[in-house]
């Protein structure tokens, strides 16, 4: 039984890749899920994984290498999946110093152990051993001109905290790629959205706001183009990387579904109405006059778009969600898990792990 440990496997993309992965492979691997549980770690994302045997959480920071080396000296690991990081920009330009710390630290402790426990006397490594270091596309800066996209040799130009911070633990990463031959891959993603996403970014936060009658706060102009990727897309894309990308290389994933800021919530308006019945009293509240444009953020980038090619052309993925059903679908999740968004919103989904776990 292959063994993974999947940090951050309690916030969105990592939740989503923990379920993904049992789906497909069932009992055919283990999981250890690491995560410190921020406020963007929620273990009731992952309730109908909890008492699966070959699923266990371990509670760290990535930062501790005394805790992420005992993992390592107690489990016979043989992948690592590091989502674990900050992301939101808005609090990296208030607070740096965590993003530098989990994102640029974190990774280096995360690399120092799988390396540790990896490598043979000789300087070569096991077989069969993997790192999948999880980052962003936001590393490469800012598009100006409408025809380029982004590809695996674009120069990095971060221009926030946080994409600085994800900027330099890729170029960790490329270092003991490139110094000790560590057996490892990057990926840079565009922007996720679907189930179990915190609702401080643009999608679940419109959503979420929308059915309360609440402004809809949208930067500058709402002109801010992002390409958007479903969820589960990425993961698969995660996995086929895993599975079939050669060692040391990077791969973009990117979802092929540019769109404005002021577009992604029109759209959400629009599917909202279309799908709460007639009846419901929160339809008569969804409205574009809830939208409200507000004081641009600091260095905000213009226009991001992901060129897929490398990945499609060596492991076979492809974005295979547009963007109108996968809105659907994550309206529709959202619909069935109103208590999850009111346990997020409210703060108390952070009771769960002392109701789960303080006993253990």
């Amino acid at each position: 039984m292959r063994t993974y440990v999947v940090t951050g496997g309690a916030g969105f993309i990592g939740s989503n890749y923990i379920h993904y992965m049992f789906n497909k492979y069932n009992d055919e691997i283990r999981i250890i899920n690491v995560d410190k549980l921020t406020y963007a770690g929620n273990l009731e994302n992952l309730k109908d994984v909890e008492k699966r045997e070959n699923y266990t959480f371990v509670k760290a920071d990535v930062c501790d290498s005394e805790a992420i080396g005992k993992i390592f000296e107690e489990n016979d690991v043989d992948r690592v999946v590091h989502f674990a990081a900050e992301s939101h920009v808005d609090r990296s330009i208030k607070n740096p110093d965590v993003f530098v710390k989990t994102n640029v630290l974190g990774t280096l402790t995360m690399l120092n152990a799988a390396k540790a426990a990896w490598e043979n006397p000789d300087g070569t490594f096991k077989e069969g051993k993997k790192f999948l270091h999880v980052s962003t596309d936001e590393v490469y800066g800012s598009l100006s001109n409408p025809e380029d996209f982004f590809y695996e040799t674009t120069p990095y130009d971060p221009h926030s905290p946080y994409s600085a911070s994800k900027a330099s633990s890729d170029f960790l990463v490329k270092a003991y790629m490139d110094t000790y031959k560590f057996p490892a891959n990057i990926t840079n993603c565009s922007n996720n959205y679907g189930p179990y996403q915190f609702p401080e970014k643009l999608i679940p936060l419109t959503i979420n706001n929308a059915l309360h009658g609440k402004d809809l706060p949208i930067y500058g102009d709402g002109k801010n183009i992002r390409d958007w990727l479903y969820v589960e897309d990425h993961c698969k894309g995660i996995d086929l990387v895993q599975e079939k990308g050669r060692l040391f290389e990077t791969y973009n994933i990117g979802g092929h579904n540019e769109r404005e800021n002021i577009r992604i919530v029109h759209i959400i308006i629009d599917t909202l109405k279309e799908e709460l019945d007639d009846s419901d009293p929160r339809k008569a509240l969804v409205s574009d006059k809830l939208i409200k444009y507000v004081t641009d953020r600091k260095g905000h980038d213009r226009r991001y778009a992901i060129a897929p090619d490398k990945i499609r052309k060596e492991v076979g993925w492809y974005p295979e969600t547009k963007f109108e059903d996968g809105i659907r679908k994550t309206i529709r999740w959202y619909f069935d898990h109103q208590e999850w968004m009111d346990h997020v919103t409210s703060g108390n989904y952070q009771k769960y792990y002392e109701d789960m776990y303080s006993n253990r």
